[in-house]
């Protein structure tokens, strides 16, 4: 009757052992889901700074080449205006050659 009274203890305790391992998986595994949750959001915070930079980046990109386009057209202006007065000039020295 020995072997009967402590079976029971014995197999309670292994059932408590199990319990135990089993909440401790169970704690590991919320913690992981916790450290995921927070490289989630850390991620999602990342992408949305990125979509700002991206939005500012743009605009100044928009910005630069607007004055480009109207550097080109100044530039354009003063070389009609260069070939103009070059052509008066030599109009004159013509003239006044012959």
């Amino acid at each position: 009757m020995a072997q009967t009274d402590t079976t029971p203890v014995l197999s309670l305790e292994a059932a408590f052992e199990r319990l135990e391992r089993a909440v401790g998986g169970l704690e590991s595994a919320v913690q992981r889901r916790v450290d995921a949750d927070r490289s989630l959001n850390s991620l999602e915070d990342d992408i949305q700074r990125l979509g700002q930079d991206r939005a500012e980046l743009a605009e100044t990109l928009d910005r630069a080449q607007a004055r480009a386009e109207r550097l080109e057209e100044a530039n354009r202006d003063v070389s009609r205006r260069l070939v103009t007065a070059m052509e008066s000039i030599r109009f004159v020295l013509e003239e006044r050659g012959s």
